[in-house]
């Protein structure tokens, strides 16, 4: 585990995201990771940009790992510990999800600091890992883990006390359909969990801030938006 900062200087304790670029769990792209996070200084939020391993476990103990590193050195980088969040981008959209359903598991004991998020943005997430819009080449993350293939599928998993979730999908999107955020929306509507979905018309897989894509490109005031009227950013 590896985590890049991206820190603001503020005089008092600010927000914070911990950043996983997508890549199909095969690869970190290197267009959602330092542009993502220079995007959300400028809106006063600090940002690390995780690099995890890709077979399962170990992702999920990597962004475990990370967010209670950066709660756990809370005042060393001037960071509301309240106030962590979790934003991935397609596979890594997944593992952010993933973490938000199972903070608490797949791990001996209990930790010290918790690694639940305080809020989770999935923006053109892979959730399912089933028929029939699942991402199949996300089912590398498995490795010989298949059987687990439908209990870390995000729509199967939802739990009473996650974080508020902000996701975002384009309807252009060829690669991870749009159904994958529709179906995890749903899922967290019946759970009565605190949700907003956007759906654009334009936009291929991979448009990270999509800054020159009409429409698409609000999700991100869109975003900062919900962590205002939540109270996670003044």
């Amino acid at each position: 585990m590896k985590l890049d900062k991206f820190l603001i200087n503020s005089e008092n304790p600010c927000p914070a995201i911990v950043i996983c670029p997508g890549g199909g769990y095969n690869h970190l792209s290197n267009h959602e990771g330092a542009n993502v996070a220079a995007a959300l200084n400028t809106y006063g939020i600090s940002c690390f940009v995780l690099t995890y391993d890709f077979i399962f476990p170990q992702p999920l103990m990597d962004i475990k790992a990370a967010v209670r590193e950066v709660r756990a050195n809370a005042e060393e980088y001037n960071i509301d510990p309240q106030k962590i969040g979790v934003m991935g981008f397609s596979a890594g959209a997944h593992l952010a999800g993933m973490l938000s359903e199972q903070f608490d598991k797949f791990e001996d004991g209990e930790a010290e600091v918790s690694a639940l998020p305080d809020f989770c943005c999935l923006c053109y997430p892979v959730v399912t890992l089933s028929k029939p819009y699942g991402h199949f080449g996300s089912r590398i993350m498995l490795g010989d883990r298949l059987d687990l293939a439908e209990e870390l599928s995000l729509e199967n998993s939802v739990r009473a006390d996650m974080p508020p979730v902000f996701i975002w999908h384009t309807f252009e999107d060829k690669s991870v359909p749009a159904e994958n955020s529709l179906e995890m929306a749903k899922a967290l509507w019946k759970a009565d969990i605190d949700c907003e979905l956007h759906i654009f018309r334009k936009g291929r897989h991979g448009s990270d801030l999509a800054e020159s894509i009409d429409g698409t490109k609000n999700w991100l005031p869109l975003f900062i938006e919900f962590l205002k009227n939540r109270s996670f950013l003044n």
